[in-house]
């Protein structure tokens, strides 16, 4: 069976099942950027996922234009900041113009809590609240300026509430994936609700994949093949799409190799997490102010199963 290369989304778009992320771990611009795009747009990817608070969007922009790749061909991404959830368009509008392009493939919430112009932290309660957020890029629909729209760091708890209010399912919600944080249960509920999940940090910060199990299952696949390739196919065909970052263009080549694994493999790394000390996020948002939280809400407002240092209960 071939290797799953693009998902459908619940509006009928196709949405590359592996894209190149651009958080290059600080914000900024530069020409490091533009030339990881640009590899990555000569090698075959055609989905490319950046945000407005990862500060890159002109490099990003600048890369796409240059490319020569039709901009109709690419998949592009970006993300509303929280501190712009009491002026969505705008904020859109100033995306779309460092990016160089008249609209964007998705456009996501980037985190449910929104920040107040001093930087506050605006709690679930407080307007703008994530539903009224929502709704606000409900009616971008109508411009033309998005194709679909979605979320990000939303659990089940805070989708059932946005569900409860929303005239538009979204179409992506895209979240933290890995075999130590696979988030099992939130797949099947995005399943059944047509919600595409999108995997950052699909590599859980490269810090298993050298892991004697992974390393196995590389090697049954033929020299050559990488850990990192073996947790970026599993991934891809469990029905997530993946959106790993790397500036070297040996790993952007292999990356984009998928294999298939098979139903023995997967369920091994189905089931990784369950080694001792194993289950967490491998992110570092998380604060261990308010007995455990990420960007002033608790693990408990955002719906996460945490518990201090992003370790699963």
């Amino acid at each position: 069976m071939a290797v799953t290369r693009h998902f459908k989304l619940n509006n009928g778009m196709s949405m590359p099942a592996i894209g190149l992320g651009c958080w290059m771990g600080t914000p900024g611009e530069g020409e490091h950027v533009t030339t990881m795009v640009a590899r990555a747009l000569e090698l075959g990817y055609r989905q490319i996922d950046t945000a407005a608070n990862y500060g890159n969007e002109r490099s990003v922009g600048k890369a796409l234009r240059d490319s020569g790749v039709p901009r109709s061909e690419i998949f592009l991404t970006t993300k509303l900041n929280q501190r712009d959830h009491g002026r969505v368009e705008q904020a859109l509008d100033t995306s779309l113009s460092k990016l160089g392009v008249e609209y964007v493939d998705l456009y996501l919430m980037h985190w449910p809590m929104a920040w107040d112009e001093s930087g506050k932290v605006l709690q679930p309660d407080e307007s703008p609240t994530f539903v009224e957020t929502w709704q606000a890029m409900e009616d971008l629909l109508e411009t033309g300026k998005v194709k679909t729209i979605g979320v990000s760091n939303f659990s089940i708890t805070t989708l059932t509430e946005l569900l409860e209010h929303a005239k538009v399912v979204p179409a992506v919600n895209q979240v933290e994936l890995h075999p130590c944080l696979p988030q099992h249960e939130l797949l099947e509920f995005c399943n059944e609700r047509g919600i595409l999940l999108t995997a950052y940090t699909p590599l859980g910060k490269a810090r298993f994949v050298d892991d004697p199990v992974i390393r196995e299952i590389a090697e049954a696949h033929g020299p050559g093949v990488t850990g990192a390739q073996v947790l970026l196919s599993w991934g891809v065909q469990r029905g997530t799409v993946v959106i790993p970052k790397t500036t070297h263009p040996e790993r952007l080549k292999e990356n984009f190799d998928l294999k298939r694994l098979s139903a023995a493999e997967m369920d091994v790394l189905d089931n990784f997490h369950k080694r001792p000390g194993m289950h967490r996020s491998m992110c570092g948002f998380h604060s261990l102010e308010l007995g455990g939280s990420c960007f002033g809400w608790t693990y408990k407002q955002l719906g996460w199963e945490l518990t201090l240092g992003g370790v699963h209960l």
